[in-house]
């Protein structure tokens, strides 16, 4: 080019936006070749320029810095961002669009992005060496940014959870004749669903700064994460209300906002008043009056992929609530049908482009298997997978369906607080949707994301590239490459293998192994049951407001406990040597780890590791403690219900020595898995031993609602509006 591109010939009267459009359509479309190419590389340092017209879209001015707080750790200092080709330094960052100004809907072209090099004149007659980031549209530009730093500048996508510093350079060559094209996505919609965020409230609350849950800096670096994995969705928390100031992050950043399968439009049922009757079939006009509401609260310009469903209140199965159709799946499966039709006439009439998802969770997958489950045209199906990745759709996924899958789950039974997916079982599982065309629509389950970087890395890895990716193997490979060294990497690797491996397994087809809640979930009900004699009572929590606080009798068996303890001391006394010899093999791969990687060795394998090898001998210990007292051997039931109190201490050690640097108190927000709370019911367990007169704990029930008063506190008595 002999002059610069920004120089084309319009008619004066033609808007900048058609301009820019128009001329950095026709840069992106030239080959590389048309660039003269004046060096074998081109030399970025700090001085290079990032340049990025002010009408480009939100998104890409907070990727813009993003790259620029990038290169500033490589660099030492921060290049300046421009907006104006006359303020172009000898090397720019060139980012843009083929369609700039054009907002990134549904209908825009799918995500693909390319990566080029080139010289050209952009002000003077100074030739400028310039890079080009440049996407099909909006997400494709940021996918562009975000791959930019990860291929070039060595910038961890999962930077802000592994604490993965890029290593410090003076300059970094870039091939001066680069003509990369990374095509669209396997899988349509691809993000996270921050669920149960127990932790993160706990760590970083929003409450009196941001009138959030969760503190908007932590949400915006959330969105960065997901972008960064080149993902487009989110689903901004499990009981937000429409139009949270969250939501306009997930705005700024460019990513869809998604509801999840007991939010549908948005609706946040767990906060429905406690003197409005909620049954569709006899009382339809208060579920529809919410609905429109949480429509009609959502501006006009938030992208929103909207979920279809009708389930009961705070994820209960909605025949839990309506005697009409408990017990008859048929009546239920009409009943779901015509909410869905009745949700997407609502959507349309405010967003006449809404693009519609139903998540078949729990019954809905029963409900759709049967064939009884009616769901409106051009509604993509989601089939859920049962929490431990195998899928629910029976082998009926077929083109243009979707996937929801956990790589965390919060269920009293299952990994809150650990890693809770092997890989290769969600490989085999996207796998197979890939092949049957499923590919329209992929959420992963990640709670608090914190402790399950491998695995949801993994899942929006395979949404982006399918099974090119590799095998299960490959990815242990790669990962502890990246994230513990090239001499680290054998031994981490199958270090996660054997992890996967250690726990007992629940029956079931298929068996489901123990999770880190189950251990304490177990444990504290056989304590309970073991001092506190029936009636035993279940109330509600605080956050409900549906739910009426009426105790209840639980079922009660006087020989429960002891039949309790002796499977887990079958269960957990196999599994605790395959849990020592994974502990072990951890501790001899740590020296190998490189030095700089050895905090996040620390949380994402030693502590992960302890937390379930501690559990599960705490566990066992209770177990034989609640056999001994059923024997009437005292002294034994002592010794083992102060081994479990050392087996707690040691385990909130290991949590310690993840909470370091920003991550102080990570760990103070543990109310679901809840292991402060075991401790306090083992420490009055081995009071009750000594002195069965002893004052006795409360005969109630824990209701793990407790965890959502807190997470939910920010959102004060504010309940549904259904009039």
């Amino acid at each position: 080019m002999t002059s610069s591109f920004w120089a084309l010939r319009t008619p004066s009267s033609t808007p900048r936006s058609s301009i820019l459009a128009a001329t950095t359509a026709l840069f992106f479309l030239l080959p590389s070749s048309a660039f003269p190419q004046a060096a074998a590389a081109i030399t970025l340092t700090s001085r290079a320029t990032i340049l990025v017209d002010a009408t480009q879209p939100v998104p890409v001015q907070r990727a813009a810095q993003d790259l620029a707080s990038d290169m500033q750790k490589v660099f030492g200092q921060a290049p300046a961002i421009i907006t104006t080709p006359q303020a172009a330094g000898p090397v720019t960052i060139l980012l843009g669009d083929e369609a700039s100004g054009a907002p990134a809907d549904h209908a825009s072209s799918p995500e693909a992005f390319s990566i080029t090099t080139g010289s050209d004149t952009l002000h003077g007659d100074h030739p400028t060496q310039i890079i080009r980031l440049s996407g099909s549209d909006t997400r494709g530009t940021l996918y562009a940014i975000y791959q930019f730093s990860q291929q070039y500048l060595g910038v961890d996508p999962m930077y802000y959870w592994t604490d993965r510093q890029p290593a410090r350079h003076a300059s970094i060559a870039i091939p001066a004749s680069l003509d990369l094209k990374f095509p669209p996505p396997v899988f349509r919609y691809r993000g996270f669903f921050i669920n149960d965020e127990d932790l993160l409230t706990g760590w970083a609350p929003g409450e009196a700064k941001d009138h959030s849950g969760i503190s908007l800096a932590v949400w915006n670096k959330i969105c960065e994460t997901i972008l960064r994995l080149k993902g487009n969705m989110i689903v901004a928390g499990t009981w937000p209300f429409p139009n949270d100031p969250q939501d306009r992050v997930v705005a700024e950043r460019g990513l869809l906002l998604n509801q999840h399968h007991a939010t549908p439009l948005g609706v946040n049922f767990s906060r429905w008043p406690h003197d409005v009757p909620y049954n569709f079939t006899s009382d339809p006009q208060y579920i529809e009056n919410a609905w429109k509401h949480s429509v009609a609260s959502y501006p006009k310009d938030q992208q929103i992929l909207w979920e279809l469903g009708l389930r009961g209140l705070s994820d209960e199965p909605y025949s839990a609530h309506d005697p009409a159709v408990r017990g008859n799946d048929k009546a239920q499966a009409r009943l779901v049908s015509k909410a869905l039709a009745e949700q997407v006439d609502i959507v349309h009439a405010r967003f006449p482009h809404a693009v519609f998802i139903t998540d078949l969770w729990m019954e809905g997958a029963k409900l759709m298997r049967s064939g009884d489950l009616v769901i409106p045209p051009n509604v993509i199906t989601v089939w859920p997978d049962t929490g431990y990745g195998d899928m629910q759709d029976g082998g009926l996924a077929k083109p243009g369906d979707g996937a929801y899958v956990h790589v965390a789950m919060y269920n009293l039974l299952a990994n809150q607080l650990s890693e809770l997916t092997p890989v290769n079982r969600m490989f085999d599982s996207l796998g197979r949707f890939q092949k049957a065309g499923a590919t329209s629509f992929l959420l992963v389950n990640t709670s608090d994301i914190r402790p399950v970087t491998m695995g949801a890395s993994a899942v929006l890895d395979f949404g982006w590239r399918g099974a090119s990716i590799g095998s299960s193997d490959k990815f242990y490979a790669d990962w502890s490459t990246e994230e513990f060294g090239l001499k680290a990497a054998p031994a981490v690797a199958a270090i996660y293998k054997a992890y996967f491996a250690a726990p007992a397994d629940r029956p079931g087809t298929p068996p489901v192994p123990y999770g880190d809640s189950y251990y304490h979930t177990i444990g504290r009900h056989m304590l309970e049951n073991a001092m506190v004699q029936w009636p035993i009572y279940w109330v509600p929590g605080q956050a409900p407001f549906w739910a009426q606080p009426t105790p209840r009798p639980l079922p009660y068996d006087p020989n429960a406990a002891f039949q309790q303890a002796q499977t887990e001391i079958k269960a957990c006394g196999d599994a605790e040597p395959r849990w020592d010899a994974v502990w072990h093999q951890a501790l001899a791969a740590e020296p190998l780890v490189a030095p700089d990687r050895r905090d996040f060795y620390q949380s994402a394998i030693l502590t992960m590791i302890a937390i379930n090898r501690d559990s599960n001998r705490m566990l066992l210990a209770l177990s034989q403690a609640v056999v001994a007292l059923h024997n009437g051997d005292h002294a034994t039931a002592e010794t083992r219900t102060n081994e479990a109190l050392r087996d707690i201490d040691d385990l909130q050690v290991a949590e310690s020595k993840a909470e370091y640097g920003k991550w102080k108190n990570w760990y103070h927000g543990d109310w679901l898995t809840g292991v402060p709370r075991t401790r306090t019911l083992v420490e009055q367990f081995a009071t009750y031993l000594k002195n069965p007169d002893a004052p006795m704990p409360p005969p109630l029930e824990w209701s793990n609602w407790e965890a959502y008063y807190h997470i939910q506190h920010y959102q004060g008595t504010r309940t549904v509006d259904v009039h």
